[in-house]
């Protein structure tokens, strides 16, 4: 039976899911870096105000890690919204959990933390599914700048991981929350007119989008907070895995068609994700017979 917890992630993986064509249709109205400023000040000004008494004891580091946290989700979104102008939502949705098989080899490369046998198992699987959704109309195995824009955005999103796993153990989530949620719309305004982006004309979608995914965003992290309190990482991990298949149903329901080598490709990914997070139970077996 799945306990309360985890039914709770799986209603975030969902949520997940919709969003990145709740997204595609909401920058038709507005620009990706103007929509993702609205979106996250939004959800930074309910966390303040959710978290209100615990924001009077903000310390310098927390303001910090925030920061960096939040520069982090704004290149992911940022590039992620501007990938959805040029490609299919349920693309960038498979394109995006690439994330996962991504966090391992950054930690080999700035930890200096090599990556586990499943880990590399997990890379090579994703790493061919990517090969398979590369070009799957034309055979021609490129990608487009919308494509290259959202794997950019996976590659953030394990930069956000990461920073989020080294501040952890010394800062307060509610407040840290707040601050990367505010700094991420920040950056996204400030950086504007650094590419040339303009107000958009007022518009009741974009409008009320950002307030939804505000709104979502806020309560997303909220029960992921409560929810890993008692859920394993690796178990958390495996269930968010559901979120590209959530995407490509939500995209399919909408009128989107992968191709079937794209559908391939989009399997190996889910499969790599799923297959990078496993813990063989070898370790377990050594120290059971050690003991015994």
């Amino acid at each position: 039976m799945l306990s309360r917890q985890e039914l709770a992630l799986i209603g975030v993986t969902m949520l997940w899911g919709t969003t990145f064509l709740i997204v595609q249709n909401a920058v038709a109205y507005s620009g990706p870096l103007f929509f993702v400023g609205i979106r996250f000040l939004i959800a930074g000004a309910l966390s303040i105000l959710f978290f209100r008494r615990a924001m009077a004891g903000l310390t310098r580091a927390e303001l910090g890690a925030g920061t960096a946290i939040g520069a982090a989700i704004f290149l992911s979104y940022s590039l992620q919204t501007w990938g959805l102008q040029s490609i299919s939502s349920s693309m960038s949705a498979f394109l995006t959990a690439l994330y996962v098989p991504m966090v391992p080899l950054l930690q080999w490369l700035v930890l200096r933390r090599p990556p586990r046998l499943m880990s590399w198992i997990g890379i090579v699987l994703a790493f061919a599914g990517l090969m398979l959704l590369a070009g799957p109309d034309t055979g021609a195995g490129t990608f487009g700048p919308g494509e290259v824009a959202t794997l950019f955005c996976a590659l953030a999103t394990a930069g956000e991981i990461i920073l989020i796993g080294h501040f952890a153990r010394h800062v307060d989530s509610r407040r840290v929350t707040a601050v990367q949620l505010v700094a991420a719309g920040l950056l996204s305004l400030v950086f504007m007119p650094v590419m040339g982006e303009t107000f958009p004309a007022f518009s009741w979608v974009w409008l009320l989008t950002a307030i939804g995914l505000g709104l979502m965003s806020c309560m997303i992290q909220l029960t992921m907070n409560w929810a890993q309190k008692s859920i394993s990482p690796t178990r958390a991990t495996i269930i968010y895995a559901g979120e590209p298949v959530w995407g490509g149903i939500a995209g399919r329901i909408a009128g989107e068609r992968l191709p079937a080598l794209a559908l391939a490709g989009a399997a190996f990914i889910v499969v790599g994700v799923l297959v990078s997070e496993l813990r063989p139970p070898l370790r377990r077996k050594r120290c059971a017979e050690a003991g015994g």
